[in-house]
């Protein structure tokens, strides 16, 4: 969480063109869904949704290993904002056919484990929240990592056949943070614990000063790797590219 002076200008800016894309979204690309994890920029887009773009249905998937705080977050907005978040599980016996082939955290054992832990408890579920949807929503932002340092504001996913919006592509994190104190989104505790990007409780710790923002994710593994596939599937040219490309 950072405490730098607020650019009400370039806020008021980037929140103008946000809340824009999704009025357009809901009026144009309906159902759409948006995806939300619980992290700040997904509470952002959360906040957004409830006051501008109600249309828009919010959705997470449940790995089954997420931290208490992320639980609290849930149960915290669905009283704050009065809406239902969809809940996706991972399927049962898939997961456990994983638990009983590698062990309960086999993830740390080889990339091969982990990206296989990932496509049970995290894309197939998301294929099934997506299966009726015409377009869903990210909180991605290009400057979170390497491997989202060309994100588009708008692409197709062929993967799920829709397409796939990143209202938040040319944010700061300095932005996220302004956002959610001049709006009192409420947010996850752990990220006032260190922790920038919010995932599993296994494979996400705390960063320490200076580290790439999703470094805390999956540290044992190179940064080209560290995604869980729900954003790693080849999409087309994008349609839209948005300021800073």
């Amino acid at each position: 969480m950072t405490d730098q002076y607020t650019d009400h200008d370039r806020l008021h800016s980037l929140t103008d063109a946000a809340v824009q894309l999704l009025r357009e979204i809901e009026a144009t690309q309906r159902p759409a869904a948006l995806a939300v994890s619980f992290g700040a920029e997904d509470m952002v887009l959360l906040d957004m949704v409830c006051r501008h773009a109600p249309g828009i249905t919010p959705f997470t998937l449940d790995t089954g290993r997420l931290n208490a705080e992320t639980h609290a977050l849930h149960q915290q907005a669905r009283r704050h904002y009065g809406v239902v978040i969809e809940t996706w599980f991972p399927e049962a016996e898939a997961v456990q056919r994983w638990v009983h082939s590698h062990g309960i955290n086999g993830f740390y054992d080889s990339r091969s484990a982990r990206e296989a832990c990932c496509h049970i408890r995290k894309v197939e579920p998301l294929a099934r929240a997506l299966a009726s949807r015409k377009a869903w929503i990210t909180g991605q932002r290009r400057a979170q990592s390497v491997t989202r340092r060309d994100l588009a504001l708008e692409e197709y996913d062929a993967a799920h056949g829709l397409t796939k919006f990143n209202p938040l592509a040319e944010w700061r994190e300095q932005d996220v943070w302004d956002y959610i104190r001049n709006h009192q989104v409420p947010y996850n505790a752990l990220h006032d614990q260190g922790y920038p990007s919010i995932g599993c409780a296994p494979c996400t710790r705390a960063i320490t000063a200076g580290e790439d923002p999703r470094a805390g994710r999956w540290w044992w593994e190179e940064p080209e790797h560290r995604e869980c596939g729900l954003h790693r599937a080849p999409h087309t040219a994008s349609v839209r590219a948005g300021g800073g490309e």
